[in-house]
């Protein structure tokens, strides 16, 4: 009996599924899941409010995602012309990277120990090495940044480049800014362009 009472389900479910579709539910659903996971650049602004106000950074730049995992809240962008990439992290009460970390010198080990937390992830940070130091305009305030090259596994090619940084804005909160492109596309103009206008 309960077994014909599943199979009696199953058949409802199934009249209602081709219903949905039949009167343009299929579109409908597609509609809200592209609105979703693509939604327009505006609704992607409002999101990424809770790590810093994007508006000023120009039509070049595209925020890609906006969102919150694990107690991170994140925002990419891409550089529409070069596909270069641009990440901002607020990491909450347990910042992955501080400012002193680059001051004090401690910035080499703690990005081994991030590569090698994320080593058996999907993707895989190797050959990490520091080219240069320096400092960059985020968030209104001068912040320290490493230059760096790596290998990272399931991209193309796999060599990147890039900068890594962090600043406390002025409400004493941390950002890790990160802007990484293939080696030999990777422009620092670019990422000096997009940071500069980014505010708190």
């Amino acid at each position: 009996m309960g077994c014909l009472k599943n199979i009696f389900k199953a058949i409802i479910i199934v009249f209602a599924v081709i219903g949905f579709v039949s009167i343009g539910g299929k579109d409908y659903f597609v509609k809200l899941w592209t609105d979703f996971t693509n939604p327009p650049q505006d609704v992607m602004l409002e999101r990424a409010k809770k790590v810093g106000d994007f508006s000023r950074v120009g039509d070049e730049f595209e925020i890609d995602k906006a969102a919150s995992a694990l107690g991170y809240n994140g925002v990419l962008a891409e550089h529409k012309a070069s596909g270069q990439k641009m990440v901002v992290v607020d990491s909450g009460k347990k910042p992955l990277l501080t400012p002193e970390d680059f001051k004090a010198g401690k910035i080499e080990g703690k990005l081994q120990d991030l590569t090698n937390k994320f080593r058996y992830s999907a993707i895989n940070v190797t050959d990490l090495k520091i080219i240069k130091k320096g400092r960059i305009r985020a968030f209104g305030k001068a912040a320290p940044y490493v230059k760096f090259s790596a290998k990272i596994s399931k991209i193309p090619g796999g060599d990147v480049e890039g900068i890594i940084s962090s600043v406390e804005t002025d409400s004493g909160q941390i950002r890790v800014i990160l802007s990484a492109n293939e080696k030999d596309k990777y422009s620092q103009l670019i990422t000096e362009d997009f940071f500069k206008k980014v505010k708190e």
